[in-house]
């Protein structure tokens, strides 16, 4: 492989591990403040024990992916600095909004949700939460207005042989934008859902003796999973109006989108026309557990196809006819160095997946016991106990 077809193959790698993280985080947090919603308005201990229980979850795959974002940031000075150097007064604005957003807000209320437990007013540690949710969800659309910006470059002109920002406006309303966004929030819905219905079946099949707080589980994640892939399917058919002329002509992006297509729409009619009128039987039917459990993954390998043709279809252009991937690429790069770069990379993003899924399987196989989450000094028992 030459340097340019490596430092591609860095980029996609430790985008699509990103990305890994950011789908289940997109899912998780609304469907953690429906959870404390409920428990904030019935004060049932069993709403306490699951926004705990999926809460923990949620944070757990927070920490982790929030280190994986930052080697997306680094890649951009180390490989593509001709993207910088052309196209950084319009592409950095949405990143740099983003910055904010997630590192300073979201962080922020996120914290104050996890120390707030006992501590904070009952309402306040409520918006905490739906601020979490709020601001991962802002964080996303600047992130998708950047990206957007590459496959439809908008609101900018060039002056003296570099693109400047002059509508802002324009970059926020690109029609590139206002289907893909909704697309990435429909299928990080779908994901967080399946996780709880997989988890769920695993707990209702090994007999646990949570039999009720699992049940509900499992019935609000499919639920969701229904919404959640009705959107991403609407929006995903939706772009194509959209699309320019030459975009996923090449082999690789048709082959992701093909899979991605017929994949979806399998699992789609599964969710909606299987799984949803069976939601009142398909706790007890442990026959089905297997199988779910089986799909909870698959949302995740759907969110990387699509993220792959959405990339490889732009291909040659890393700006869409206005910058080519070759020009984009930092110049006196080597192959030595994209290989080093590339191997540490993976290697760190790569145990970072593995750790992260471990932790999370592990508290999915212990229940709702032991929670970590909102724990008080002097608890003796998890709320979750008393199912």
């Amino acid at each position: 492989m030459d340097v340019l077809d490596l430092a591609r193959t860095q980029f996609a790698v430790t985008g699509s591990l990103h990305f890994l993280f950011v789908v289940l985080t997109l899912g998780l947090a609304p469907l953690v403040a429906i959870m404390h919603t409920r428990w904030a308005m019935s004060g049932k201990p069993l709403h306490e024990g699951m926004t705990r229980f999926w809460g923990q979850l949620y944070v757990i795959n927070y920490a982790l992916g929030i280190v994986t974002g930052l080697v997306m940031e680094f890649q951009f000075g180390l490989s593509w600095s001709g993207l910088s150097h052309y196209a950084g007064d319009v592409f950095g604005a949405p990143l740099a909004m983003e910055t904010l957003v997630a590192f300073f807000l979201e962080s922020t209320f996120l914290g104050l949700w996890i120390f707030g437990w006992g501590r904070l007013p009952k309402w306040a540690h409520l918006a905490c939460i739906w601020l979490v949710t709020l601001t991962a969800y802002a964080s996303a659309f600047y992130v998708m207005a950047a990206n957007s910006y590459l496959q439809n470059p908008v609101g900018s002109v060039v002056r003296d042989g570099r693109m400047e920002l002059v509508d802002f406006g324009a970059l926020l309303t690109n029609k590139a934008l206002v289907f893909s966004f909704p697309h990435v929030i429909g299928a990080g819905l779908f994901t967080g859902a399946m996780v709880l219905v997989g988890a769920s079946a695993y707990q209702l099949r090994r007999r646990t003796d949570h039999v009720e707080f699992f049940t509900r589980s499992m019935r609000t994640g499919v639920v969701v999973a229904a919404i959640g892939i009705f959107i991403t399917m609407g929006f995903g058919y939706a772009q194509f109006a959209g699309v320019q002329e030459g975009k996923f002509d090449n082999t690789t992006a048709a082959v992701a989108l093909g899979f991605m297509i017929e994949f979806g729409q399998l699992l789609a009619l599964i969710v909606l026309l299987v799984m949803l009128p069976l939601i009142r039987v398909l706790p007890r039917w442990r026959w089905t557990h297997p199988i779910l459990m089986v799909m909870t993954p698959l949302p995740f390998v759907l969110a990387i196809l699509g993220w792959v043709a959405r990339e490889a279809g732009r291909q040659p252009w890393m700006i869409w006819e206005r910058l080519s991937v070759a020009d984009a690429m930092s110049p006196g790069l080597t192959s030595g160095m994209v290989t080093a770069s590339l191997t540490g990379f993976v290697a760190v993003l790569g145990l970072l997946a593995v750790v992260d899924y471990v932790l999370i399987v592990r508290a999915v196989r212990r229940g709702p016991r032991d929670l970590a989450l909102g724990a008080t000094d002097d608890e003796t028992r998890t709320p979750a106990l008393s199912y």
